[in-house]
């Protein structure tokens, strides 16, 4: 095992997290593309797949590979998420970080079934935390510095969490960990119901947070726990003549009166530097049925713009959107520029 040396400063990497606890609304796709245009922009990208599931990992890593990965991560030589984290139930002082994977110019941290081993200790820990239980805290926050010692090692510019869909106690440190979040949903009932209750598990998160964090000792490293919403990614929806088909636009305009009902307005009435205030609406992107090219770069592991699936106009609409919405992450998060400019 490659290890790096543990750096308890937080890093000038953006965190970022494409959340949802709804399955199916493209996570991991977009995650992994997004990574790939903000590499082509020269932009050094971190993935961490966080998710036990190991979406992002199958995606980048042929079967052989991962299965490897999963049977030795236990051992001295382990290179998942779980090697870097399962020191926290111990007596260890710091964590152990490890080099990352690259793939076409992307880092990754490969995820691992036994995440979910992590998982079911982090309540513990959140429960040690507000009795200030220093051990509580160093389990809480064991991944956000296994991220802080990779990015001083790589100078990265912005780390991506892949997430697993659902609101459990590793995707809470998760979004606290992040600086930024966006919401994917498809154009469908059962996505706008995910937003009509995503902002309350959003809203108790940080609330809770704040509450252990002002308990915290002295000196405590923390994780933030202040994720600010830049928008939703509208997906899945059907084009005629170039345009969203009028069944798909009505699904999009109760997507912004629940977003901002339910997401919006209760972020602001915690703290409005919460939601970025961009432009009118919250639509971060939008991205229309690639349904023949996400499989096509789910078995080869190539940007969506680059496979041998689809029209080339179907890679190029791929292809614009997801640099587009890579653009709209630079501006608002290094540039100071608008979300939905």
């Amino acid at each position: 095992m490659k290890t790096i040396p543990v750096v308890l400063e937080r890093q000038r990497a953006k965190r970022v997290c494409i959340y949802s606890h709804k399955g199916g609304v493209g996570k991991t796709t977009l995650t992994t593309n997004i990574g790939y245009a903000l590499t082509d922009k020269r932009k050094t990208v971190l993935l961490i797949d966080s998710d036990p599931q190991c979406n992002l990992s199958a995606y980048l890593l042929d079967s052989e590979a991962l299965d490897r990965l999963l049977d030795e991560s236990d051992g001295e030589a382990g290179q998942t998420a779980w090697s870097t984290v399962k020191w926290a139930d111990t007596s260890a002082q710091a964590p152990v970080a490890i080099e990352p994977r690259e793939t076409r110019g992307l880092r990754f941290l490969p995820g691992d079934i036994r995440l979910s081993e992590f998982e079911e200790r982090l309540q513990g820990y959140w429960s040690d935390s507000r009795k200030r239980n220093l051990h509580g805290f160093a389990g809480t926050t064991a991944l956000s510095l296994v991220v802080n010692s990779i990015c001083a090692k790589h100078d990265v510019d912005f780390v991506f969490y892949d997430c697993g869909p659902n609101i459990g106690p590793l995707n809470r440190i998760v979004v606290l960990d992040c600086d930024y979040f966006v919401v994917p949903t498809a154009c469908d009932e059962f996505s706008i119901r995910a937003i009509r209750s995503l902002g309350y598990t959003l809203e108790r998160w940080i609330t809770q947070w704040s509450d252990i964090a002002d308990l915290a000792p002295d000196g405590t490293y923390l994780l933030p726990g202040r994720p600010c919403f830049l928008g939703y990614v509208a997906q899945q929806f059907r084009t005629y003549g170039g345009h969203m088909t009028r069944e798909f636009e009505r699904f999009v305009n109760r997507i912004d009166k629940y977003v901002q009902e339910d997401i919006v307005d209760r972020l602001n009435r915690l703290d409005e530097g919460l939601v970025h205030s961009g432009s009118a609406g919250h639509q971060f992107g939008s991205i229309q049925n690639l349904s023949s090219l996400v499989s096509a770069g789910q078995t080869s592991g190539h940007p969506l713009w680059e496979v041998e699936a689809g029209t080339p106009e179907l890679r190029e609409s791929a292809k614009s959107a997801l640099y587009g919405m890579a653009d709209r992450l630079i501006a608002v998060t290094i540039e100071g520029g608008h979300a939905n400019g």
